[in-house]
């Protein structure tokens, strides 16, 4: 498989190019050649297949023969060390949840399948690999468990001071070893904006950068797998599907509609945002005009400027109208969160938490234009990572998961930056 520039101005490359390199030399994001749907035998018989099959037949054309049959199935096996269960909440309302991983977020799947990938790769080189990421909540977190003692990777995380919450700190500023936190004077778009700046710093080629972000292919790819245990649990109602992402950088809802290339029978999308509207606002008026972001509640989706929105683009032909088939975006405020969490609790008793009630609001407005329809949102992180919120919210206390506990006593260590100039000399 070869992958392209979606900016169409730098070299094809390998799977494994694209991985190491995370992004094209003219700042575009890679993008899969050709994409071959699945035989109708495969989802007829889905069911009947385990999670580490399903996963196996969605990624290997995109892997291609760079790492043989037996070692992605390992790799695979290794990221899917949990369960993604989709509970029902109300009638033909379903919650896929992500967070039963190690660090308690979906990215655990990108991040652990990344990690392996890299490790394969550099399995004869002693050649250092730095991974450079930023993060808005809980990629940070999931990049440092991930990536923790792989041979040859040093992460480095950038994240923006006092705009994540204090767990999701701590996953990222604790464990030490080959993992280094820098905490930006900033916003989530300036921490990406210097992750992008470094990677086309011709001054840093002896650092071999790469990012853990949904930018890089091997982070981003692999989310098709719960999109398709999500169909695989719910095929039996035999009613049109209707997913319901939260979205901050937009790489989950693109896994999707990837998997939708594939042939998945996901019939609309959903890209719920909170105030940070761009997409919502381009769908409305046509014109893509990104704006800084602005903190919310939910703050693993304060992101002005999706950059996986383009590959989405590209997935739909640059085409509004194809747009318009199968795909929503709605934007949602902090009191309307507010409020869905607490009429989800005390209608259900189902705990959820800012992202996933704000994907929860798009799933009610879009199945209220498709009543014949069954919804799954996607509860992508669990509620205790957002216990400030949570708690006085829904006046309760929750229990501290295994995952969060072993955290919580450890020192945070981090290197406050303000700009690129201060990433650079951390570099070198």
């Amino acid at each position: 498989m070869q992958y392209f520039s979606l900016n169409k101005n730098a070299p094809r490359v390998s799977f494994e190019q694209a991985v190491v390199l995370g992004l094209a030399s003219d700042r575009g994001l890679y993008f899969p050649e050709s994409i071959t749907p699945l035989p109708h035998s495969f989802f007829q018989n889905i069911e009947n297949l385990t999670q580490e099959e399903i996963a196996f037949e969605a990624i290997k054309q995109f892997v291609g023969d760079e790492i043989p049959e037996a070692e992605l199935k390992r790799i695979i096996a290794e990221t899917l060390c949990f369960d993604f269960p989709c509970v029902p909440l109300e009638k033909d309302i379903f919650s896929l949840e992500l967070f039963h991983g190690p660090t308690m977020a979906f990215k655990d799947v990108g991040a652990r399948f990344m990690s392996r990938c890299l490790g394969y790769f550099n399995r004869n080189d002693d050649k250092k690999v730095t991974v450079l990421v930023a993060t808005s909540g809980d990629t940070g977190g999931a990049v440092a468990s991930g990536f923790l003692d792989v041979k040859g990777v040093e992460v480095i995380i950038l994240y923006p001071s006092g705009k994540v919450s204090e767990i999701q700190e701590r996953q990222l500023t604790t464990l030490g070893k080959n993992i280094k936190a820098l905490e930006v004077d900033g916003v989530f778009d300036d921490c990406q904006d210097m992750v992008k700046q470094a990677f086309l710093d011709q001054t840093l080629n002896h650092k071999n950068l790469t990012s853990a972000n949904s930018i890089n292919i091997a982070r981003w790819l692999p989310q098709m797998f719960y999109i398709f245990f999500a169909y695989q649990q719910l095929k039996k109602y035999e009613k049109p599907i209707i997913l319901s992402c939260p979205s901050g950088n937009f790489g989950n809802i693109c896994a999707g509609i990837m998997a939708k290339r594939l042939g998945l029978p996901i019939a609309h999308f959903v890209a719920s945002t909170n105030a940070n509207d761009t997409v919502p606002r381009f769908l409305e008026a046509g014109k893509y005009e990104p704006k800084p972001s602005v903190a919310t509640i939910s703050n693993a989706m304060d992101v002005g400027n999706p950059s996986n929105f383009i590959r989405i683009q590209e997935l739909y032909h640059y085409d509004l109208n194809e747009f318009e088939k199968d795909f929503s975006s709605y934007s949602f405020t902090d009191s309307e969160t507010e409020i869905a969490l607490k009429d989800i609790y005390n209608r259900t008793q189902y705990i959820a938490e800012p992202h996933g009630a704000v994907g929860y609001l798009g799933l009610k407005k879009e199945m209220a234009k498709q009543p014949k329809s069954i919804g799954v949102f996607l509860e992508t992180a669990h509620p205790i990572k957002f216990l400030d919120v949570v708690e006085p919210l829904l006046d309760l206390k929750l229990p501290i998961p295994t995952q969060i506990e072993s955290v919580l006593g450890k020192e945070k260590v981090s290197t406050k930056i303000k700009t690129y100039e201060d990433l650079k000399a951390f570099l070198s």
